[in-house]
């Protein structure tokens, strides 16, 4: 079964937290395919992906890049709207309440919440509660004072 991990965003938006999971993700040589629910988001993503810091970058690409990105064969990273793994990804990122009915071809699934929404908050419990009722190994990462991730009970 797939280890579930939920990240609870509270002290920073997805623009700063998804960017540092997704640097592990490659250190470690893996692979990855981070799912949207809007166009929009996307392209928000494909932005803040090449200028999160100064210094560096992450590789990635998305069907909707339009500039050569698109081959998802040759990313490690792969911005979509689609449930798919084109880049044979070994984990896969969840964002903005996404959701995947083949969570079982990723080895680790990310579900990133916004922690002020109390929509999605609402859904990730419910998300949770499935996950746990089909058998996966499902963990609760809360961001610390400091930004970084602690796992919580």
């Amino acid at each position: 079964m797939t280890d579930i991990a939920f990240y609870h965003l509270a002290r920073s938006p997805l623009e700063k937290a998804l960017p540092r999971l997704l640097e592990k993700t490659l250190e470690t040589g893996k692979r990855a395919v981070v799912m949207a629910t809007s166009p929009g988001r996307v392209e928000t993503m494909n932005a803040f992906l090449w200028t999160y810091r100064p210094d560096s970058w992450l590789p990635h690409g998305s069907a909707q890049a339009g500039d050569g990105a698109g081959n998802p064969a040759l990313q490690p990273v792969w911005l979509t709207l689609e449930d798919e793994n084109p880049n044979q990804a070994d984990f896969l990122f969840l964002t903005d309440g996404a959701v995947s009915d083949h969570m079982d071809d990723f080895e680790r699934c990310f579900e990133l919440f916004d922690g002020n929404l109390p929509q999605a908050v609402s859904d990730a419990r419910s998300r949770w509660k499935a996950y746990k009722e089909a058998g996966h190994n499902v963990t609760y990462w809360r961001q610390s004072e400091s930004g970084g991730w602690e796992e919580a009970g």
